[in-house]
C-alpha cells in the first residue's frame, strides 16, 4: 500500500456513505486516515509502520481517542483488502467514576443559563439539558414539534420520539413567539439554517467567565450527561434512560450515570462506617 490518492479517499468515502455512516463519522474517518499518511511520510505502509503509528498515538492521546483513530484506520485497511495490517485496540479498564474537573453540576448549569439571560443560547441550553438530546439532534426540535409536545428524531440510522416536557414546551413556545417562527427548526442562524455544533460550542465557551464555570466542563455533550445523571438519580431506571438517550445498549448508558470521585468516596465512607470496629 503506497501513498494514498484523493481517488482512493473518494472511493473510501463512497463506501462509508453506502454503509450509512453519519456525516460526522465520514469526516472523522477521512481525517484519521489522512493523519496516518501524514505520519508515514514517504515510508511504506506496512504492519511495522502501523504499529509505530499506534505507539505514537498512545504517547499523544488518551486511550479512548487512540482507539477511535485506530477504528477508522482499521476500517480503511479492511476496505483496501488488507485485514492482516489491522492492529488491536488498547484495552481500557472500565472507569469507576468520572473526572471531577469534567463533571458539570446542576448549580453550574443554572449559572450558565442565567449568564445567557434571555438569549437564544439560554433556550438551547435548557432544551438539550431538558430532553437529553445530542446537539446534532437539535435540528429536529421544530416549531411543529414544540406545539405537539414531541419530536421525531432520525439519527444514526435510528428513529425515536423525543418528548418535550410541559415546562420546556411552555418555555419554547414563548421563544417561538418572540422569534416570530411559524414552522421548521427552532434554533437557526441568520441564514435560516439550523445552528451547527461548532457554533453552539463556541457560544457556550463564551459563557464560562461570566458564569464562573471552568471551560473544561462547558460543552454541549455535558448537558446530555447532566440530564442522564439527574434522571437516573431520581428514577433509578437505566433501561428507560437508555431509551430516552437513544442507546442500543445499557452498557453505553452506564457511562452517563457514573458518579464523581467525591460521590464514590462518600459511598465507600458510608460502608466503612458500617463495618468499622471501634
Amino acid at each position: 500500500m503506497d501513498r494514498i490518492t484523493e481517488k482512493e479517499l473518494l472511493a473510501f468515502e463512497k463506501y462509508l456513505r453506502e454503509e450509512e455512516k453519519s456525516d460526522a463519522t465520514v469526516d472523522k474517518y477521512l481525517r484519521d486516515v489522512r493523519c496516518f499518511y501524514a505520519f508515514l511520510g514517504h515510508k511504506p505502509a506496512d504492519k511495522s509502520e502501523i504499529l509505530a503509528y499506534k505507539e505514537q498515538l498512545t504517547q499523544q492521546y488518551a486511550p479512548a481517542s487512540v482507539n477511535s483513530m485506530l477504528v477508522a484506520l482499521n476500517c480503511f485497511l479492511r476496505f483496501c483488502g488488507l485485514p492482516g495490517c489491522c492492529v488491536k485496540l488498547l484495552k481500557i479498564q472500565r472507569q469507576m467514576f468520572c473526572r471531577q474537573e469534567k463533571e458539570l453540576t446542576q448549580d453550574e448549569y443554572r449559572r450558565l443559563v442565567n449568564a445567557a439571560k434571555d438569549t437564544q443560547l439560554s433556550y438551547i441550553l435548557q432544551t438539550i439539558c431538558g430532553t437529553g438530546i445530542r446537539v446534532s439532534e437539535l435540528q429536529y426540535i421544530t416549531a411543529e414539534a414544540v406545539r405537539d409536545g414531541k419530536a421525531v428524531v432520525n439519527c444514526k440510522n435510528k428513529t425515536r420520539v423525543i418528548f418535550i416536557p410541559a415546562p420546556l414546551q411552555k418555555l419554547l413556545l414563548r421563544y417561538i413567539k418572540k422569534a416570530g417562527l411559524q414552522a421548521g427548526p427552532v434554533f437557526v442562524g441568520r441564514n435560516g439554517k439550523p445552528l451547527d455544533r461548532s457554533y453552539i460550542w463556541r457560544m457556550m465557551k463564551g459563557l464560562c467567565e461570566k458564569a464562573g464555570v471552568a471551560r473544561s466542563k462547558v460543552f454541549p455533550h455535558n448537558l446530555r450527561h447532566l440530564f442522564a445523571k439527574t434522571f437516573y438519580s431520581i428514577e433509578k431506571d437505566i433501561v428507560r434512560l437508555a431509551d430516552l438517550l437513544g442507546h442500543s445498549s445499557v452498557d453505553t448508558t452506564r457511562i452517563y450515570t457514573i458518579e464523581s470521585g467525591d460521590g464514590h468516596l462518600a459511598r465507600l465512607e458510608r460502608v466503612q462506617r458500617t463495618l468499622l470496629v471501634t
